[in-house]
């Protein structure tokens, strides 16, 4: 794994990363930042949203001083495959940039798009062997990476002590960023969709038993409230399923970084609580 760049960051260090990934076929990016101290450290994924690379998080979201404190390893993949030779589209929520964090299926997607199986099979496995890690592991996400979050933590729960998510898309089988992409990535079978829905997930009793509770931060003056993102579905599945979610309206708040920026601090102390029992 080669290392593109190096700063010193709230007393740890940060570090870009390069390397050739197996499960995409292409080179992936990644950001790492861990703590001040030899470790062993829990470790935070936090997946980013439609057209965001490694970086987004990185140098936008002021997370680093709160994992400082909290001692935990903070790690950014970027959000799909890319470069000459893998498939993408011109619109913005669709091809490189736009990998829903999900394995396509469908041609010409299906050769590098394997987000899910990347973050899983992958990337846990290199974080692990390359950093002093305790093993134990949380996840967290905004927008298309909310989705992701919530979904691979909720396909995959032996992977991941807790999941959060700040405006996750939280039913993309009942909106139009995920009818799209499903479409694009899964083809036309409905069935296959349901199982890359959090509401869907959550309703099906994916959650009971292994996370306790799931956080999820939503602006009130998110453009995208009402078409796109509809966390009222988090809702309605939870109340169906007996699961306890916490889904925090914050008032005044948009979908951008400097509604993340406001509270990232209180997503980190919640998984650093789960990361450390």
């Amino acid at each position: 794994m080669q290392t593109t760049k190096t700063h010193v960051v709230h007393g740890g260090t940060l570090r870009y990363l390069k390397h050739d990934s197996a499960v995409t076929g292409t080179p992936m990016t990644l950001s790492v930042w861990t703590p001040p101290g030899e470790g062993p450290f829990p470790v935070m994924i936090w997946l980013s949203g439609l057209t965001c690379t490694e970086d987004n998080f990185t140098t936008k979201a002021g997370a680093y001083q709160a994992a400082a404190e909290h001692g935990v390893i903070v790690v950014a993949p970027d959000t799909s495959p890319r470069g000459e030779g893998v498939a993408d589209d011109a619109a913005y929520d669709l091809g490189q940039g736009a990998g829903f964090y999900l394995d396509a299926t469908q041609a010409p997607w299906a050769e590098h798009f394997r987000m899910e199986s990347y973050v899983t099979d992958e990337l846990i496995p290199l974080i692990d062997a390359e950093f002093p890690t305790t093993g134990a592991r949380s996840i967290l996400g905004h927008s298309m990476g909310g989705h992701g979050a919530l979904t691979l933590a909720l396909r995959r729960p032996e992977l991941f002590r807790s999941v959060s998510a700040f405006a996750p898309i939280s039913s993309p089988t009942r909106c139009p960023w995920g009818e799209k992409a499903f479409s694009a990535y899964l083809g036309e079978d409905r069935a296959a969709w349901a199982a890359h829905d959090a509401a869907l997930l959550i309703e099906s009793g994916a959650a009971r038993g292994v996370f306790d509770d799931i956080l999820i931060d939503q602006g009130d003056a998110d453009p995208f409230l009402h078409e796109q993102l509809k966390p009222e579905l988090l809702q309605a599945a939870a109340d169906a399923a007996g699961q306890t979610i916490t889904l925090r309206i914050q008032p005044g708040y948009d979908h951008s970084y400097f509604f993340m920026a406001s509270f990232i601090a209180d997503h980190i102390a919640f998984h650093a609580g789960r990361l450390k029992r």
